[in-house]
């Protein structure tokens, strides 16, 4: 028997029990039902039958002033689309969980580093958190921002991890967790623009050789091999030990920008002549103490610990220690800062790390314009 749940009256003379009442049905083979708690608790439940005639169920709510029975309507309905949608009824999936899914999707999929490295991030920025434990399908726009401002990353590195995070969030909605309507929620936190600005972090030779110093086992050769080359950390970990040619003096490495090959100053070929000893042309060119590729995973907590640990010798205290912030991608800015201010062409530098004029231009023309304002002064021409 069908009950009139939309009058406050009958609602509040049904006598309480575990089974919901039902109202007439909200189209074929869907309800919306009232479980009446006690004398003054409610809570809002709707039902729904499947093609293959099984019954399904969803709680909606409780009953309050703000979630009243036009608002239990309204979401009944929401529910009934994402079944014709094709989401997958579960239970309880929390941003947690969706992060965890993607990791295992990174896997399968792209491979171990690829999957450290998000693991990694959602280690360290959402696993824990309140954001975490919240359940997608009630996830909020302004949840979103909160989460990533209460990061206290730079622009930069709050847009890394945003991409991460909505990466994640975005496979539920393509495995069918979830309805595809919720990605607007998270589709709506913009990255912040002008992120990548000039580079500010750099060590001077002094504060390199610090570092070089503090740092111990192979994650010395990873920092060593990152000073020499100017090359990104990804595309160092990720090169075998046939991308060294100890004939040509040549490294081979595959980024952003596709494969190229890069002539190799002494100092880098003696790097190099030193890690690949001994090594088969598929083993990593550079690994860890177990012989393993490395990943972000391992090599982030390690290269902070040496710059944590790094002294320059002859200097006061309070002058003695590298600056804050230090990571493995500083090495890069340091180079790229380090080459062109002793003169080489932006063009040599941007086809030996791989990136483009215009980049170079944007994050270093500061530098570019005062390096040829040192030559133009030698220039005699009166």
């Amino acid at each position: 028997m069908s009950q009139q749940l939309h009058k406050v009256r009958i609602r509040s003379h049904l006598a309480p029990r575990r089974e919901p009442y039902w109202a007439a049905p909200l189209a074929l083979g869907r309800f919306l039902g009232y479980r009446k708690i006690d004398a003054v608790r409610g809570s809002w439940v709707a039902r729904a039958r499947t093609e293959d005639g099984r019954q399904q169920y969803k709680a909606l709510g409780a009953l309050t002033d703000a979630f009243g029975y036009d608002s239990a309507v309204a979401a009944a309905h929401a529910w009934f689309a994402e079944l014709d949608a094709g989401v997958i009824p579960h239970g309880r999936y929390t941003v947690e969980d969706a992060c965890a899914d993607y990791v295992k999707d990174r896997r399968r999929e792209k491979g171990e580093r690829c999957a450290a490295d998000a693991e990694w991030r959602f280690k360290h920025t959402v696993n824990g958190t309140a954001f975490a434990r919240t359940e997608l399908a009630r996830v909020r726009t302004r949840e979103v921002k909160e989460w990533r401002e209460g990061l206290k990353l730079t622009p930069a590195g709050a847009n890394r991890m945003m991409t991460t995070l909505r990466a994640a969030l975005n496979l539920a909605v393509e495995n069918r967790r979830i309805a595809s309507t919720a990605a607007q929620e998270w589709r709506s936190v913009k990255q912040y623009k002008n992120a990548d600005g000039r580079r500010e972090i750099f060590l001077d030779l002094r504060q390199r050789r610090a570092l070089l110093a503090a740092a111990t086992g192979s994650v010395r050769d990873l920092i060593e091999a990152a000073m020499v080359t100017g090359a990104r950390p990804g595309e160092l970990a990720a090169a075998p030990r046939s991308a060294f040619d100890s004939r040509t003096k040549t490294l081979k490495l595959t980024g952003k920008t596709g494969m190229r090959t890069v002539p190799l100053s002494p100092a880098a070929v003696k790097v190099f002549d030193r890690v690949t000893r001994s090594k088969l042309p598929a083993a990593p060119l550079l690994s860890r103490d177990d012989g393993k590729a490395w990943t972000r995973a391992e090599w982030t907590e390690l290269v902070r610990t040496a710059a944590a640990a790094a002294k320059i010798e002859g200097e006061p205290a309070n002058k003695a220690k590298l600056p804050a912030g230090v990571c493995l991608y500083t090495l890069r800015h340091s180079f790229i800062t380090q080459a062109i201010s002793d003169g080489l062409t932006t063009l040599d530098v941007a086809r030996l790390t791989g990136t483009s004029l215009a980049m170079i231009d944007k994050h270093y023309g500061h530098l570019v314009q005062s390096a040829s304002a040192q030559r133009l002064a030698k220039v005699k021409m009166v």
